[in-house]
């Protein structure tokens, strides 16, 4: 069973554009959100997250940081088994 994942993302964004890369090379299927323009979802970020910056990306609902968090948790190899669905307890840091 494949994980659920959503990002959010905004326009110009170079990280943004880096961690899609990044999902797209594992193969996942994910939710893209284009938070441009839209201050109402990027509050509810900032309080779901407590980070003020994109991307944000969520595994089965857990957000899991940005790009350089993603790219940390690949590099650990623990980016696939979360993204297989499975609980893995990686912590994540700002960025």
């Amino acid at each position: 069973m494949a994980a659920d994942v959503k990002i959010y993302t905004r326009e110009g964004c170079g990280y943004c554009t880096a961690a899609i890369r990044l999902l797209d090379s594992k193969g996942v299927k994910y939710q893209h959100i284009d938070a441009t323009g839209d201050p109402e979802t990027r509050r509810w970020l900032v309080t779901a997250t407590g980070q003020h910056t994109v991307p944000q990306i969520f595994i089965d609902g857990r957000s899991v940081g940005g790009y350089t968090d993603i790219r940390a948790l690949d590099l650990r190899g623990e980016l696939d088994r979360l993204l297989a669905g499975s609980d893995a307890h990686a912590s994540s840091t700002s960025g």
